[in-house]
């Protein structure tokens, strides 16, 4: 029997495969440059359990993506973690925008608001 995470994962994962079919289109530049936040999010599936979890243990992979998408576009990750996708995914905003702080990342945006949170 999977788990409800595992199917949690999975929802989430088909969603933003056919959400980033239908994004394909757009163009121009926003948060994440001429990536769709879709695609972005997708990125950062490595994340998700450390993004709903304040006590789960932030993997190397997951602080790997999240440094990577800080140095390309660092308004992309408040981007990803505020969007409806994230919200269907489990993800909690206020655990997930901890995570640069406890991968030890340190040119993260420090004292920066993401909505209503701000960036430890």
């Amino acid at each position: 029997m999977a788990s409800k995470n595992s199917i949690s994962l999975v929802s989430f994962l088909v969603y933003l495969v056919a959400s980033h079919a239908i994004f394909q289109q757009a163009s121009g530049a926003g948060e994440c440059g001429k990536t769709p936040i879709p695609v972005a999010a997708t990125s950062l599936s490595p994340c998700l359990s450390a993004a709903a979890n304040a006590r789960a243990k932030v993997t190397p992979i997951c602080c790997s993506k999240v440094n990577a998408l800080i140095k390309t576009a660092p308004r992309c990750l408040c981007a990803v973690l505020l969007s409806p996708l994230a919200k269907k995914a489990g993800i909690k905003p206020a655990v997930a925008i901890t995570i640069p702080k406890r991968c030890n990342i340190k040119n993260r945006p420090i004292g920066k608001k993401c909505g209503p949170y701000v960036v430890p």
